[in-house]
């Protein structure tokens, strides 16, 4: 800051050089510049700005959600950016076997990560317990209802898609929390969005519109079930760096891959 010493100018007898000294310093006025607007906006611009991220304001839930979107096809949702490599959602054409080794392998996925939850070797894991969007009771509930009808379960292989989704999930549980909490967050809620959408489209194909327990919820009310779990997922966010949360978002695409590995058996 720039500063200026002002002496007084009133009439004095000479002085001696060390009584001039001491005079000067019982005279000595010291004031500052005001700042200018130009000096503040200097200062502003040199304060660096935090970064936010998509989402951040409303919690890293709506962050996760970003990602996810983006790595939809343009097809699928309005916020996709990724061209479709595949038949459009539109014109699948499911077929009974297929879908039924999807509705085995995913029943793996939703066993797995209901035991991880439930064994919570990280204490946050237990925050997801009993949230009202377990899957796996219901699924036993339809392929019991398929083979009433007549229909051969498919066994679970170890080359399944679903088995290997399950094993890599068992070992990032283990040791990486914030990614094992994108893979959570992908499969509940994707199968509460888009995964109803699909499993609409399969009742009107194969089921004769018949809805299956895997896509109904006990209150009837997902929309309370999701808030609920959103909620908690914020919360267990909060106690994470920003390198952690930026971790969790990466692995959204492996979540991507195993899931839509799963997916494409319905039209095997």
């Amino acid at each position: 800051m720039a500063s200026i010493t002002l002496i007084s100018h009133t009439q004095q007898p000479l002085l001696k050089p060390r009584q001039f000294l001491q005079t000067q310093k019982t005279h000595q006025v010291s004031f500052q510049f005001p700042k200018t607007r130009s000096s503040r906006t200097t200062m502003a611009a040199a304060a660096p700005l935090k970064k936010r991220y998509p989402g951040e304001a409303k919690g890293f839930v709506e962050e996760m959600r970003f990602v996810a979107m983006k790595l939809h096809t343009k097809d699928q949702s309005k916020e996709g950016e990724k061209e479709s490599e595949s038949l459009p959602f539109a014109k699948w054409e499911p077929t009974i076997d297929g879908y039924l080794r999807f509705l085995v392998d995913s029943k793996l996925v939703y066993d797995k990560l209901e035991f991880i939850v439930d064994k919570a070797v990280f204490p946050e894991y237990g925050e997801f317990k009993n949230t009202g969007l377990e899957r796996s009771e219901c699924l036993t509930r339809d392929l019991e209802w398929f083979k009433e009808q007549g229909h051969n379960i498919p066994e679970s292989l170890s080359s399944s898609s679903g088995f290997v989704y399950c094993n890599y999930l068992e070992e990032l549980s283990e040791k990486d929390p914030q990614a094992f909490i994108c893979h959570f967050y992908n499969v509940y809620f994707a199968h509460s969005a888009g995964g109803r959408m699909i499993g609409k489209k399969v009742a009107q194909k194969l089921l004769d519109n018949k809805q299956l327990e895997f896509y109904k919820w006990k209150d009837d009310d997902l929309s309370s079930l999701l808030q609920n779990v959103r909620e908690k997922l914020n919360r267990v966010a909060e106690s994470w760096s920003r390198e952690e949360k930026n971790h969790c978002l990466e692995e959204t695409e492996k979540s991507f891959k195993f899931s839509g590995d799963i997916l494409r058996l319905i039209l095997s």
